[in-house]
């Protein structure tokens, strides 16, 4: 069983199982411009946002509510298929030119808070040997998960022992991203021929390895679920873009979308995992869910070139996650961690030493963590966002929020 969109603070799960968490795709990153979709833009602002609460809060409910990673692959394979019309290899190298240097630049973070913590992978209990220095590659080209100690460091220690967890975990999204991206040219090829079979193969998949009827054991497996179970939603990308989804009465794809979302709903409840209906624990639910959510979406996908109405005040905000989605991405977890050390910060003022003033900093803690983290992603988005900037090979910018020097927003 894997678990999806893991929280910061949470029990870690059994060593041997991914530990990951949800997010966007690198292809996002590419600046607003004129021909740009700005209902999936906002989509996939809407997804970012929702990992970041789930991290925070732990709702399970939000898996249902909105599942976050079915969006976000649904929205990279229509991308991916669109730009297939250039030659496969090419867009597969852009694909993970884009990718890597904002990885790496994480990594090297990363892996030096881990050895200043005093963690050597040659001698980790879970993956030591030659095997752990070798995995260490994971950091570099995202292949597979990464390793990384279950524990490390002391308690009373400035990050929490299980930091490891939350902060390197959610890296599980770039392995099965890359293999989505390497795999795409074999796939559009397969739907265009078939592409109802194609469409659900992954959900007959996920029916098998996703269920415990095969059990494929240690990352291997972990990567073959995570393929099926979101692979439905890749291709639902191909069929967005393809213009298969729209051939299909209305009526008839909400009525069968909603049909699959109540079977997952009814199998979930029958295979409740450590967090109750947190679907990410329950692989079949969460395909099936995923998949009849994104039919939906999509069927009512209106293609705005502007945001309309009230949202237009988001325009910018919008515009900066999705040029900046990977760096929020993948620093979110750990600016979740580093507002503890901030926020412990006040109780040491004076107006805060009484036991009803302790009790309500207590009582409010995770609400100010909330507060705090969003300043800090602006921070990071300040300090490395630039990287993707580059990755992409566009000149660095600071805040690109669609907006021209002196204020007014770049019009298509």
């Amino acid at each position: 069983m894997t678990t999806h969109d893991y929280k910061a603070g949470a029990t870690p799960p059994s060593p041997g199982a991914t530990t990951p968490a949800p997010a966007p795709a690198p292809e996002a990153a590419a600046p607003a411009k004129p021909g740009r979709d700005r209902y999936l833009d906002l989509l996939r602002s809407m997804a970012l946002v929702r990992v970041i609460v789930y991290h925070l809060f732990g709702w399970a409910w939000l898996t249902i509510l909105f599942p976050s990673m079915g969006v976000m692959f649904a929205l990279a394979g229509s991308l991916m298929a669109r730009s297939l019309n250039r030659p496969a290899w090419g867009v597969i190298r852009g694909r993970v030119r884009r990718l890597l240097p904002p990885l790496w630049a994480f990594s090297a973070v990363a892996l030096a808070l881990l050895f200043v913590g005093g963690w050597n992978p040659a001698k980790d209990p879970d993956n030591g040997g030659t095997w752990g220095v070798v995995d260490l590659i994971n950091y570099v080209v995202p292949i597979g998960a990464p390793s990384f100690p279950w524990q490390i460091g002391s308690e009373g220690g400035l990050l929490e022992q299980t930091w490891a967890i939350d902060a390197v975990g959610p890296l599980w999204y770039l392995r099965a991203y890359l293999w989505f991206v390497v795999a795409s040219p074999l796939l559009l090829l397969a739907f265009r021929r078939a592409p109802w079979a194609t469409l659900l193969a992954p959900l007959a998949l996920t029916a098998v390895v996703g269920t415990g009827l095969v059990t494929i054991p240690g990352e291997a497996g972990n990567a073959i679920t995570d393929f099926a179970v979101y692979g439905g939603c890749w291709i639902l990308g191909f069929a967005h873009h393809e213009g298969v989804l729209q051939r299909v009465p209305r009526y008839l794809a909400i009525s069968c979308s909603t049909l699959l979302m109540a079977f997952g709903l009814w199998w979930a409840s029958g295979h409740l995992g450590p967090e109750g209906w947190d679907l990410n624990d329950i692989p079949l639910a969460q395909a099936t869910w995923s998949f009849g959510f994104v039919v939906i979406l999509l069927q009512y996908s209106p293609s705005w070139r502007e945001l309309p109405g009230r949202l237009a005040r988001w325009d910018r905000l919008v515009t900066l996650s999705n040029n900046r989605a990977v760096t929020i991405y993948l620093w979110h977890n750990l600016l979740i961690m580093a507002t503890v050390p901030i926020i412990d910060q006040a109780y040491n003022l004076p107006f805060l030493q009484g036991d009803g003033a302790v009790a309500a900093l207590d009582s409010t803690y995770t609400l100010w963590t909330f507060v705090l983290v969003w300043p800090l992603i602006g921070l990071m988005i300040v300090a490395v966002g630039w990287i993707e900037d580059l990755a992409a090979r566009r000149s660095p910018r600071l805040w690109p929020n669609g907006a021209q020097r002196g204020g007014s927003r770049r019009k298509p």
